[in-house]
């Protein structure tokens, strides 16, 4: 009877045995790391076996990173518009181009300002070429923009510019062109600016100018 009794008991002794190898843990025989930084710390184990050899670890969250400087360039297609000699009631136009190029995500915006709110007249700056009656008689001094080539590689690219408007201020920033998207630097056909101007018969004579100033915004 004792003797049955020691022989259960080994063989339970042996299944436990069994058991416990069957479902033990994997050995930890190495460990995956950073240089320099510990909290990259991993383990990394082995399956405790010759036959189907095995062991594996992870280190994770490696970061990759770069980065792309903003860039932004306009280019004006020249430095002067001549309208000639006017005429009364017949309008003289003149016009240049503008190129953008930018990797701005949301586009860019162009603006102009007039410097001195109309043609004023070169040796007499209380006579101007504009809308107002200030000098005495108003005349027409417009600006207007029209998009040109889509040099956007981005089908969602849109472009605007500016309705005819009497330009008779010097504060106003008048919206050019706006776009929603990146575009790329080729020709310089991104937009026209086109400048227009009527004198009246009793409009004084004289030398006219006017300068502008163009603002470009990249919306990154």
């Amino acid at each position: 009877m004792i003797k049955t009794k020691i022989q259960k008991a080994m063989a339970l002794a042996a299944l436990f045995a069994l058991a416990s190898t069957s479902g033990a843990a994997a050995t930890q025989i190495g460990t995956g790391s950073v240089v320099g930084d510990a909290s990259f710390d991993a383990v990394i184990d082995w399956n405790d076996t010759y036959t189907a050899a095995s062991a594996s670890g992870q280190v994770t969250d490696i970061l990759i990173k770069a980065r792309v400087l903003p860039a932004l360039n306009m280019s004006i297609s020249t430095g002067m518009i001549d309208l000639g000699d006017l005429s009364a009631g017949v309008p003289a136009t003149g016009s240049l181009f503008l190129e953008i190029g930018t990797n701005a995500k949301d586009g860019v915006s162009i603006t102009a300002r007039s410097q001195s709110g109309g043609l004023t007249k070169t040796d007499d700056a209380a006579y101007q070429i504009n809308s107002l009656a200030a000098d005495g008689v108003a005349e027409s001094y417009t600006w207007e923009s029209t998009p040109g080539t889509d040099d956007s590689s981005d089908a969602a690219f849109a472009a605007t510019g500016l309705t005819s408007i009497e330009v008779n201020d010097i504060s106003t920033e008048h919206p050019v062109y706006i776009t929603n998207k990146p575009e790329a630097t080729n020709l310089v056909d991104d937009v026209e600016f086109t400048v227009s101007a009527t004198a009246t018969a009793e409009t004084p004579a004289g030398e006219y100018e006017d300068y502008v100033t163009f603002t470009v915004t990249g919306n990154f």
